[in-house]
């Protein structure tokens, strides 16, 4: 008996039995993988560390810079004339969005199921759902983070995220460029030498004249390190911006 006629017999069995779903998906998961059938699949589990001991802190040049730097077009340049940073939004604690908050200086759990891939956010206390199953996004489904598919090919899992919701700060927490409902991240992971890599690419017709990218890595987390929970008082946060100028006054 082949090994897949096997599963289909294994599933048959446990569901006679009355176990989960998702129980009987682990186990089939698990023994596909030991046959080799998944070998292409790449082990990206764990808690990374996303700090300056990984990668220099984000600012206004980085990770964008002179040679990805994204070529604006005059909506967007309309938008950041008027940018103050009075108007962000993580003033009124909205959490960060696709491209940012990959580059946050945080740590980063990720959790792989058969279906799905978990990615926790310590920064914003965010978690993005990467749907394995093929499911399509409807109009429901449009997000501060979006609607993320994705698929494993050649040990890399390859993500592509759309139906984002409209954001004043949706490219980065520095350069005052929004981001649109057209926009589109896609996203390649893949480990080597002992970190998490990635490379992002974001589109966005509606600010963006082409696409733009940028390659980050995440080191592992030190023993026993948990995500720190991450508090944000919108009252003791909008209350620190009285103090920035504003240019209109």
């Amino acid at each position: 008996m082949n090994s897949i006629k096997m599963t289909r017999k294994l599933i048959k069995i446990l569901s006679a039995c009355g176990l989960s779903l998702v129980f009987i998906l682990s186990i089939t998961f698990t023994k596909l993988s030991a046959q080799g059938v998944d070998s292409h699949i790449p082990d990206l589990a764990g808690i990374w560390d996303g700090t300056p001991r990984s990668r220099p802190v984000n600012r206004a040049n980085i990770p964008w810079g002179e040679e990805n730097f994204p070529d604006l077009n005059e909506r967007a340049k309309a938008y950041q004339e008027v940018w103050e940073e009075i108007v962000a939004p993580k003033y009124d604690c909205q959490p960060a969005s696709s491209p940012a908050i990959q580059y946050d200086p945080y740590h980063m759990q990720v959790t792989q199921w058969p279906d799905r891939v978990l990615f926790r956010y310590e920064k914003d206390d965010q978690l993005r759902t990467v749907w394995l199953d093929g499911r399509q996004p409807d109009s429901l489904d449009f997000s501060l983070q979006g609607f993320s598919r994705g698929y494993y090919e050649d040990g890399s899992l390859y993500v592509t995220t759309t139906h984002f919701v409209f954001d004043i700060a949706g490219f980065d927490d520095y350069n005052g460029i929004p981001s649109s409902s057209q926009k589109v991240v896609t996203e390649r992971y893949w480990r080597e030498e002992g970190q998490l890599n990635m490379t992002l690419t974001v589109e966005d017709p509606m600010f963006f004249r082409g696409p733009v990218s940028y390659t980050t890595r995440w080191l592992p987390a030190g023993e026993g390190y948990k995500l720190a929970p991450y508090g944000c008082d919108p009252e003791a946060s909008r209350l620190s911006v009285q103090f920035f100028p504003s240019k209109y006054d």
